[in-house]
């Protein structure tokens, strides 16, 4: 289990290496909810997602091997990985699967890493991964389930709590659980936490059902993000004490909240990102009137031509 106190540690060893990223309160009825709505602006953190902090403070809490590290990622956490091992002064190769976004491809190129792209999706990146790491004996920075990870990404829910008060709910975007169990471990229900994903990806909903981690085919516009083919064991030791529930939305729905924060916002996100958004302007969170809820935006690595402005 990933403690507070873990998360406090990682904080510390973040200091200086990652942003604080902005919040952004909105007006009563923003967006067509009658919630309180706070918005967690991580698309801004390095390299485009939340995935900096649990890269960072894995690399600052191992020794890293002359080989460097390596990686499997449908983009985000390759970016991330690529990023804090060029900052810190390490090689890194990342796997990445043939879904991944020519985007996202591109921004792990341009931190430097050499990137392989494997047939599939993420779970045969990850095995592709493995096989080199056996190679090579770089170290292997797993994107959600290993205890570096996790507490690295609860430092984004230290951080939220510290700049929302009286927080009621935190609705988080769910595809390995790295995020989301970071997040629930720092929280440890003194505040809801929800977990949003995809239809197409419905790791932690099963895993709920099943009352253990359990495959899971994945597809759909976020599956470069969220598309983990089961949930991690350890967010899903953290999650089934601190994780309150799950709720799911179609793809539709998440280009729909893409392109609000695009029109309403000027806020460029990808649909990982915006699937937690989702939740709440589709009506599968149905918030009581006046719940301040925060909405983690968690990553903004998009083509801005792929945004429209919905009609009015």
């Amino acid at each position: 289990m990933i403690t507070a106190d873990d998360v406090e540690a990682a904080a510390r060893r973040l200091h200086g290496h990652v942003r604080r990223t902005p919040i952004l309160p909105l007006e009563l009825g923003a967006l067509g909810t009658h919630a309180q709505l706070t918005l967690k602006l991580e698309l801004l953190q390095h390299s485009g997602s939340f995935k900096a902090r649990g890269a960072f403070n894995s690399l600052l809490s191992m020794p890293v091997p002359a080989a460097g590290v390596i990686a499997a990622s449908g983009g985000n956490h390759g970016a991330a990985v690529a990023f804090a091992a060029q900052s810190l002064g390490h090689k890194a190769e990342i796997f990445v699967p043939a879904l991944a976004s020519a985007a996202k491809v591109a921004r792990i190129e341009s931190f430097g890493a050499k990137v392989n792209v494997v047939p599939g999706a993420y779970a045969d990146a990850l095995a592709a991964a493995e096989r080199r790491m056996a190679e090579t004996g770089a170290l292997a920075i797993h994107a959600y389930d290993a205890p570096a990870t996790v507490a690295g990404q609860g430092t984004l829910g230290r951080e939220l709590d510290a700049q929302c008060t009286m927080l009621d709910t935190v609705l988080v975007a769910v595809g390995g659980g790295g995020l989301i169990s970071g997040v629930a471990a720092w929280f440890q229900n003194r505040v809801r936490v929800v977990g949003v994903e995809p239809v197409n990806c419905p790791t932690l909903q099963r895993a709920f059902t099943a009352k253990e981690p359990v495959d899971v085919e994945v597809g759909g516009i976020a599956a470069d993000s969220l598309g983990a083919r089961r949930i991690g064991d350890l967010p899903f030791a953290i999650a089934k004490h601190f994780v309150e529930g799950v709720v799911l939305v179609e793809d539709d729905a998440i280009r729909a909240a893409q392109n609000v924060l695009w029109r309403d916002l000027r806020i460029a996100s990808e649909p990982g990102g915006a699937t937690a958004l989702a939740a709440l302007l589709s009506g599968a969170y149905k918030p009581a009137l006046g719940e301040k809820v925060a909405v983690i935006l968690c990553g903004g690595n998009v083509d801005p031509a792929s945004l429209n402005e919905p009609a009015s």
